[in-house]
C-alpha cells in the first residue's frame, strides 16, 4: 500500500512540475525528416536524463522498453499515464521479451525508446538493446539529451534529473542514423550512439 501510495504521489509531482517547465527544444527537423520518410523511430536517452523527454514526446502511442526492478516501475507508471507502451525488459531481466515487444512495434510502423544504460548501470554506457532494436526493427536512432536550471539531482546510481517549478528545460534531438544487418554493424552502431549521446547532452547542457 505504501509503494502504490508513493507511486501514485510520483507520477502527480512529475505531472505538476512538467506543466510549468519552460521547453527549448532542438532538433525538431531530424524527427520530422524520419516522419516524413515513413520510417519508425528509436528514442535512445541516458537513464539519468529521461524525464524531460518523456514528457515532451507524451501522447504518442511510443513503446518503451523499462526494466522490472523498482525504478523501472515507477518510470513506467509515469510514462503509461503520459500515453506510453510499456515492454517490460532489461538486459540483466528479461531483456528478450521486452526487447521482443519493442521490434513488434516498430515493425508494425510505431515508435519505441530505450535508456541504453539502465537499469542500473553503469552511467553512460551503452547496452545493445536500443541499437538491436533499430536494427530488426529497420529503424532509425534518434539520440537524446535534456538539461535544465534549476534542477534536482537525486543520489542515485544515474544521477536522476528532475527539473524544478519553472525551470528552463533544454530537449535536443540529434540527427538520426541507421544500423544495417551485421553483428560488427551492430557493435559500430552501439560505439556511434555511445558518442552521439555524448554529444547532445553536451550540447544540451551549454543552455544550463
Amino acid at each position: 500500500m505504501r509503494a502504490a501510495l508513493a507511486e501514485r504521489a510520483i507520477r502527480w509531482i512529475a505531472g505538476l512540475l512538467a506543466r510549468t517547465w519552460r521547453l527549448d527544444v532542438q532538433g525538431q527537423e531530424h524527427l520530422d525528416a524520419a516522419r516524413d520518410a515513413g520510417v519508425p523511430v528509436v528514442y535512445a536517452v541516458w537513464h539519468g536524463l529521461a524525464l524531460a523527454p518523456l514528457w515532451h514526446r507524451r501522447g504518442r502511442g511510443i513503446t518503451l522498453l523499462v526494466s522490472g526492478h523498482r525504478d523501472g516501475r515507477r518510470l513506467a507508471q509515469a510514462a503509461r499515464r503520459w500515453g506510453y507502451r510499456i515492454a517490460t525488459g532489461s538486459s540483466t531481466r528479461g531483456g528478450t521479451t521486452g526487447l521482443r515487444r519493442a521490434v513488434r512495434a516498430l515493425r508494425d510502423g510505431g515508435d519505441a525508446a530505450f535508456t541504453p544504460d539502465g537499469p542500473r548501470g553503469p552511467a553512460r554506457q551503452v547496452k545493445t538493446g536500443a541499437v538491436a532494436a533499430a536494427q530488426l526493427g529497420r529503424a532509425l536512432i534518434v539520440p537524446v539529451a535534456a538539461s535544465a536550471a534549476p534542477a534536482w539531482r537525486t543520489r542515485s546510481w544515474d544521477a536522476f534529473l528532475l527539473p524544478r517549478p519553472f525551470a528552463r528545460v533544454r530537449i535536443v534531438y540529434g540527427p538520426p542514423f541507421a544500423v544495417p544487418a551485421g553483428r560488427e554493424e551492430r557493435l559500430r552502431g552501439r560505439e556511434r550512439l555511445e558518442n552521439e549521446l555524448g554529444r547532445v547532452e553536451a550540447e544540451a547542457l551549454c543552455a544550463s
